[in-house]
């Protein structure tokens, strides 16, 4: 019999196939209510039978464990669909899973179901979470499920079981009350754990997401233990309103998108191009500093490049279609730089004595994503990287890897990213995905994560399947001001595409012979696009002064003073500041509370008595009026500012939660 160890040091010795809920059961007799467990990690209801595995770990979840969201925000997808089908007629459903901070479930009811119906919803599920039935998981053979849910007319179920399902000789529905429903689990014990609900919108979507096939509707939802974690999260949503770059990009000037140039297709603006290119410099000054040298590659390149690298059979549903020349050659939009970069390290001959090679460049790659996956800038079809790639000996790895990272947490750390945890992207060994030999892989993957742990970077736990075709890789996933997370830098180790099976990359060796050099991909900011998408949501446009675009406006407080506010102006460009003058036939008032609005970091009020003493009088956006200094005192403490990349005002967090385990239907 399998022994279990508990969290708290207990341990216990269970019969096989024993549920959960026995190994709990010295919990509730002495008062305390698990609503379900993690084994090894995992989220599991308190009905999931045990793994027969001796020393698994069990870790109890109560009410109100951050863990425990996932499991009750599937609970609450259930709850919900039952709530619908109770106050329609018809009601065929699709899929019910959890997502980042709550729940949808796809459905097609007799007649649509709008915005309107919503609250009507929301209280039927209340009356479901009050009356606190249990959930009763059922296991059927494949012929009793099919007959089931033939039975309770969801034709969507059926041809499910028949096709996507096809291999499972058993399945599992869970009833409660009235409702029955194909699911896998994991549930509740019962709903009354569910403190808090809100839908929060519906939208369209298609059957298994084919846009051949029928359409339904998408009823999302969010749920809290406590109704003042739901008000909290309510809140963080209407700040993330206002904050969504696709606003802020508008009402700031910074980028435009036309249907007429194409979806996915970012046209920056000069403000937002001012941006973009103030983070480059940043980036380029780095890159020269720690031995980096340019280069410009192509937009297109032979398809043949993109099969020897194996990007294009791996991501040919990602890409845009090749381009067929007259004479039948194929080309491709460039879809990865890194095959590029190959060709030119393999351009001259290479001595060990000169590795490691650096070759960086600001490369721009096409995707060609679905149109409903498009949004702003954060997912697009044409986008920048700031991208390297080292070419290095074995023995250099671990030094270079760690020169990645270094570089980019010094990026993070310039822009008030505080809160970022590191995840470390390994092969999946049951996945056929992944190119190269298995001992290539595993001397990669103990490399990374040796110079991760070294560094005690946080986070730093393997995650299966989370590695790039060619090698593992290190992802910085950052936490916003809001709380969302966002995979942003990136440090990839590869063994494969150097290889005499893909590109054959030699150097020769200090024994006189040939020999294979290591690659590292990496990149700090990732894609430019979507970069300063996050950074436009995580300052709420607000730039620190380094980066805005305008970094100070002249005010002259009337047409008196003019003349002096162009001088003012060129001083505060002769130091290498963004400023402009307010030259409108409008009030000091007015003027101020433009800038304001306009998030101009700083603005210089000038007038005729400043003109006489050689001074200006300082507003900051935040913290008021400065008062009166010299105009090289003003210069000065806004170049230094600028030029030590200070975040005087870092953004608050305001915690815009994200979900913890995602749980799926089957």
């Amino acid at each position: 019999m399998p022994t279990f160890r508990f969290s708290d040091g207990l341990q216990k010795t269970l019969p096989a196939g024993s549920r959960i809920s026995v190994a709990v059961d010295g919990l509730v007799a002495r008062g305390l209510v698990p609503i379900g467990a993690t084994v090894d990690g995992k989220t599991l209801g308190l009905d999931s039978i045990l793994p027969d595995i001796d020393g698994a770990i069990v870790e109890p979840l109560y009410k109100g464990d951050a863990a425990a969201l996932g499991l009750m925000r599937h609970s609450a997808a259930h709850v919900m669909a039952r709530a619908v089908m109770r106050l329609f007629e018809g009601v065929e459903l699709a899929f019910g899973p959890t997502v980042a901070s709550g729940f949808y479930y796809d459905m097609r009811a007799s007649r649509p179901i709008t915005e309107e119906d919503l609250p009507a919803i929301e209280a039927e599920m209340k009356r479901i979470i009050q009356k606190d039935e249990p959930f009763e998981r059922i296991e059927l053979s494949r012929d009793s499920a099919i007959k089931l849910v033939g039975d309770l007319n969801q034709p969507l179920k059926v041809e499910h079981i028949q096709t996507g399902l096809a291999d499972h000789e058993t399945l599992s529905f869970y009833r409660q009350g009235e409702f029955v429903d194909l699911c896998r689990g994991p549930h509740l014990p019962s709903p009354g754990a569910i403190g808090a609900v809100k839908l929060t919108s519906i939208a369209g979507a298609y059957w298994k997401g084919d846009a051949s096939r029928e359409q339904l509707q998408r009823l999302y939802g969010t749920a809290w233990f406590s109704q003042e974690e739901l008000d909290q999260h309510m809140a963080a949503l209407e700040e993330a309103k206002k904050r969504d770059h696709r606003v802020l990009g508008k009402q700031l000037d910074l980028f435009t998108t036309n249907p007429l140039v194409g979806a996915g297709l970012v046209l920056w603006l000069p403000k937002g191009a001012t941006v973009r290119g103030v983070l480059e410099s940043f980036v380029r000054d780095e890159l020269a500093a720690r031995g980096y040298e340019p280069v410009y590659t192509p937009h297109i390149g032979r398809v043949e490049l993109y099969k020897i690298s194996g990007h294009y059979p791996y991501y040919a549903d990602s890409q845009f279609k090749p381009i067929v020349m007259g004479d039948d050659e194929q080309y491709l939009l460039k879809p990865m730089n890194c095959p590029h970069h190959t060709m030119i390290y393999k351009s001259r001959p290479r001595s060990y004595r000169e590795l490691p090679v650096r070759l960086s460049e600001f490369g721009t790659v096409y995707r060609y994503e679905q149109s409903g996956e498009l949004g702003g800038m954060t997912r697009v079809r044409g986008f920048t990287q700031d991208d390297a790639h080292i070419f290095c000996t074995p023995e250099q790895v671990e030094q270079e890897v760690e020169g990645c990272i270094d570089f980019t947490l010094k990026v993070l750390e310039s822009l008030a990213f505080d809160n970022f945890r590191v995840r470390l992207g390994f092969r999946d060994p049951k996945s056929d995905k992944y190119v190269g030999l298995p001992e290539r892989w595993n001397e990669a993957e103990r490399a990374i994560e040796a110079v991760a742990r070294r560094m005690n970077l946080p986070g730093c736990e393997p995650e299966l399947g989370e590695a790039a075709f060619y090698g593992p890789k290190i992802d910085f996933v950052v936490n916003d001001s809001l709380g969302r997370e966002w995979q942003l830098g990136t440090v990839q180790l590869d063994y494969n595409l150097p290889s005499v099976e893909r590109f054959d990359l030699e150097y020769i060796g200090a024994d006189n012979l040939k020999h294979c050099p290591v690659m590292i991909h990496r990149a700090p900011l990732g894609s430019m696009e979507r970069f300063v998408g996050v950074l436009i949501e995580h300052f709420a446009g607000a730039f620190p002064l380094w980066l805005a675009p305008e970094q100070a406006r002249i005010l002259p407080v009337s047409e008196k003073s003019e003349v002096y506010a162009r001088q003012i102006e060129q001083h505060f460009k002769s130091a290498g500041l963004r400023v402009s003058v307010d030259l409108a036939a409008e009030k000091l008032g007015a003027k101020i509370r433009n800038a304001q609005l306009a998030l101009v970091p700083y603005m210089i009020v000038c007038g005729p008595r400043d003109e006489a003493a050689g001074t200006v009088s300082l507003r900051d956006r935040i913290d008021g009026d400065l008062g009166a200094m010299s105009l090289e005192a003003a210069v000065e403490r806004l170049r230094t500012e600028s030029t030590t990349r200070v975040v005087r005002h870092k953004p608050k967090p305001l915690g815009l939660a994200s979900e913890p385990t995602a749980l799926a239907e089957y």
